[in-house]
Parts: C-alpha cells; structure tokens; sequence
C-alpha cells in the first residue's frame, strides 16, 4: 500500500503514515531499516499489518520524498 508520512519523531523512532486507505498507520524505525529515515509529507510503500495494538506499516519503503513534490497553487 502506499501512503504520506504524517510525521515521524527520529529521536523515539516512531510516528504514523496516512494510508492509501485513510487510516493511520504507527510506524516503528525498525520498519523502515537500519540506516534509512522517513519525514514528514515523504511518500511510502509499506505492508499494512492488523496488530494487538492496531494498524502497522512494515517493511516501509521510500517513494518519493517530500521535499521533492511539487505543490500545485
């Protein structure tokens, strides 16, 4: 599924990814890979996963960052 970062705190390792699908996803730094980071607006593809404690997204992968996306006005 792919999805925008919504905000990730790198110094707790975790944050959440708005969904294709609309829903919130919590995302864990373990997801995203050692040595890798996400921010906020980057555009993702990820594994959604129903867990105990709700929506995960694993195996996050980056698409397109967000500083790269060209806002139309």
């Amino acid at each position: 599924m792919e999805g925008t970062v919504k905000w990730f705190n790198m110094r707790k390792g975790y944050g959440f990814i708005k969904g294709e699908d609309g829903a919130d996803y919590f995302v864990h730094s373990s997801a995203v890979g050692q040595g890798k980071f996400i921010r906020e607006n980057d555009r993702v593809l990820f594994d959604p996963a129903e867990t105990e404690r709700g929506k995960q997204a694993r195996n996050v992968t980056l698409l397109q960052k967000g500083s790269e996306i060209v806002k139309e006005g």
